[in-house]
């Protein structure tokens, strides 16, 4: 892909914030850790809308069911009690219908995994009160098809990711009414089948936009260049992936039930099996990141950080309110007015 002709840009605007579809939590605020609390909601809350996402949906990953449905009801309640109460546009589960297999299952614990199950998924959507806004679940394992077709009657958009299916899979997934990739070229092992893999069946399949992390480790600029090409803007979505660690200096912490290391440009990383653990960016940074790859103009960053993730779940763009986000052109930079940037 081409870098973008910036010449008509302006030399700065302003919008109210991005929209991050997936975001772990921060600063040591971990979504799906036993014994979270109201108040660690709160807080994360406003540290994440603070810092330039005017809406998202706070993630919570593979864990027991139990663990899920009381955090999912702690995070619906304390979403009630925030002043910005509309920038918590709902909750993305990820997981626990994945695939176990050592590299597609990532950083979630394999031994947490089940099997696609509507009155497991019953279960989590009342405890969340009614606000999953995104699931994303494994194509090609038994029963998926039936669990995705549940999951959208009920509303929810169904995403793929943390899987090994191939073609046929991941058309069955998406015929079944699936139309998101999370993350996708993450969450699959380091050595695949070099035709039959999930990243070229997703590339493959029209329907399914593409969520992509594009903090400066999870994908190479090349490949960014390659999806975008492929899926075009339109059909793309940028997400934080921000781990619990995201905020926190550089060192050695438990995060989403790993050991992780944090290093100081924001990689977060399994230090044993070398596999990543969640993003140490925000969303401004990667989409910072992104606009210093120049193959995007200002409103193709727009349209791939704020108006398709608002649209993929609903949300009218123009009807956000946030911290307020400027643009340099001549920096290619994004910065949040009043508020830490980085």
């Amino acid at each position: 892909m081409t870098r973008a002709d910036t010449r008509a840009e302006p030399a700065s605007t302003n919008f109210p914030g991005f929209v991050d579809l997936q975001v772990n939590g921060t600063h040591g605020i971990d979504f799906s850790a036993e014994g979270l609390t109201r108040g660690d909601c709160l807080r994360a809350f406003e540290l994440i809308r603070s810092r330039g996402s005017a809406a998202f949906l706070p993630t919570v990953i593979t864990s027991p069911v139990d663990r899920l449905v009381r955090n999912l009801r702690v995070i619906a309640d304390a979403a009630r009690e925030y002043e910005h109460s509309d920038a918590v546009a709902g909750m993305h589960v990820e997981g626990p219908f994945l695939d176990p297999t050592p590299g597609a299952i990532g950083a979630h614990n394999p031994d947490w995994v089940l099997a696609p199950d509507p009155d497991v998924f019953d279960r989590l959507f009342d405890a969340s009160r009614g606000t999953i806004r995104i699931l994303t679940v494994a194509a090609g394992t038994e029963g998926v098809e039936r669990l995705i077709e549940h999951a959208v009657g009920a509303g929810v958009v169904v995403s793929l990711g943390h899987h090994m299916g191939g073609y046929a899979a991941v058309r069955r997934a998406a015929d079944a009414g699936a139309t998101l990739l999370t993350h996708l070229g993450n969450g699959i092992p380091h050595d695949v089948n070099r035709h039959e893999n999930p990243l070229l069946a997703g590339l493959a399949e029209s329907r399914l936009s593409a969520g992509l992390i594009t903090d400066g480790h999870h994908l190479p600029g090349e490949l960014i260049g390659v999806i975008l090409s492929v899926k075009r803007t339109e059909n793309v979505v940028v997400v934080s992936d921000a781990a619990p660690v995201e905020g926190l200096p550089p060192g050695r912490y438990s995060s989403l039930g790993n050991e992780v290391e944090v290093t100081a440009d924001g990689l977060v990383i399994n230090p044993v099996n070398r596999y990543l653990s969640g993003s140490g960016r925000t969303m401004l940074q990667c989409m910072n990141h992104l606009a210093s790859l120049g193959v995007l103009s200002y409103d193709e960053l727009l349209r791939v950080g704020l108006e398709n993730p608002a649209r993929c779940i609903g949300i009218d763009p123009d009807r956000l309110r946030g911290p307020g986000v400027s643009f340099s052109a001549d920096e290619r930079r994004f910065l949040v007015s009043d508020a830490i940037s980085d």
